[in-house]
């Protein structure tokens, strides 16, 4: 398979299919050797930074009323679902997963032999397994991850949404990540790299087909028959969604598609399909990159300055000095545990700096709250620039 690489991107403009830090790339030095890089101990996620204690569940849902474009003979649309949320109180339950022993193996085995598949599995979280909910109304927040990475490398920011009280679903889609894991002990391996890599299939065949899988999570959560047996705790009047890479522009898609999502987040995701002429109907979006040549205005990636003209409501286009494509998941803590090349945004500025702009967004825009941070330059966050002002 053909790595898209952030050095392949910059000439191709396929930055929503870059591999993590530490894939093979011209520029960077080779990680360190196995007897270096290997730490025994687990690393662990930031602790969350609002008022609640953190619930998780795990849900998996099937779509039988859809063929799987990469897999046509699979039984309908396999996703897998995991649910961060504000919890009654500290403790009780087990301690959440990160994940699964094979899906943390699969990964490891792409960013290089510096990196145990074990010790990644075991990282460790801030969430309790179905622990009981806290009471209230809530607004719900959708995740989508880069293509071949999986939801859990996001847990970071979902578990810091919840905190400061979200639901936040966070989606896997199938056959598009190196390694799902799905009840049974089957688990999917990535057939839609090699679709993209050398099939010649256009990335809009993801990002539609994720906007349909969003739909479809939608309807098990808010719809009449929920699959979460605490459904009720979510308000179907205030939905976003967010995604990093291609998940980020399949958040705009997914709005188009889908009017119940109220506002949506690009983080650092080429898009691979154009706006409609009626934009998004007035409802807001934010694109969050790198300041650097890909994602500033005029840059390489010419989709952003498409899509930001086609934008027709409340919007901004705030890009992160010294970032790097997985700045904006859990790959500054990933890499820094792993002795992986870091870019140079430190990673604890790179948590802090995606969880501040990512809540003020939808603190804004799902609640109502007025977050005067996205109005221009903060001198708390020197590193983050405003374009377009």
């Amino acid at each position: 398979m053909i790595r898209f690489t952030r050095a392949a991107v910059a000439a191709l403009l396929v930055c929503s299919v870059a591999l993590p830090a530490g894939v093979a790339v011209a520029a960077t030095p080779d990680p360190p050797p196995p007897s270096a890089a290997q730490p025994a101990r687990a690393a662990t996620l930031p602790a969350p930074t609002g008022p609640y204690s953190v619930g998780s569940t795990v849900l998996p849902l099937v779509d039988r009323s859809r063929t799987d474009p990469w897999v046509p003979t699979a039984d309908g649309r396999a996703l897998m679902v995991t649910l961060h949320y504000p919890a009654a109180r500290a403790g009780g339950g087990r301690p959440a997963p990160y994940a699964t022993r094979e899906e943390a193996r699969l990964l490891a085995e792409q960013l290089g032999p510096g990196v145990s598949g074990d010790v990644l599995a075991r990282t460790r979280t801030h969430s309790r397994t179905d622990a009981r909910p806290a009471p209230g109304r809530r607004p719900l927040v959708l995740l989508s991850p880069g293509f071949s990475v999986s939801r859990w490398t996001l847990t970071h920011l979902a578990e810091d949404l919840a905190s400061r009280g979200y639901v936040v679903a966070s989606v896997d889609h199938a056959y598009e990540s190196y390694g799902i894991s799905l009840p049974g002990g089957r688990t999917l391996t990535c057939v839609a790299c090699t679709a993209l890599d050398e099939g010649g299939v256009h990335g809009s065949v993801v990002t539609s087909t994720r906007a349909a899988d969003m739909r479809h999570v939608l309807d098990r959560l808010t719809g009449p028959r929920p699959v979460w047996k605490h459904a009720g705790v979510i308000d179907a009047r205030r939905i976003g969604m967010a995604g990093h890479s291609i998940g980020g522009a399949s958040a705009a898609s997914a709005m188009v598609a889908d009017p119940r999502i109220d506002a949506g987040i690009n983080m650092d995701g080429s898009f691979w399909e154009e706006l409609p002429a009626q934009g998004l109907r007035g409802r807001p979006f934010m694109m969050l990159g790198t300041h650097d040549a890909m994602h500033l205005p005029g840059g390489t990636d010419t989709t952003w300055d498409r899509t930001w003209n086609g934008l027709d409501g409340w919007k901004r286009w705030v890009t992160v000095a010294g970032s790097e494509h997985f700045t904006f998941s859990d790959g500054p803590v990933i890499s820094r545990h792993f002795g992986l090349p870091q870019p140079e945004l430190p990673a604890d500025r790179a948590v802090a700096v995606t969880r501040t702009y990512v809540a003020a967004f939808f603190d804004q825009h799902l609640r109502g709250l007025p977050r005067p941070l996205l109005d221009g330059p903060s001198p708390t966050n020197p590193e983050v620039h405003f374009q377009h002002r």
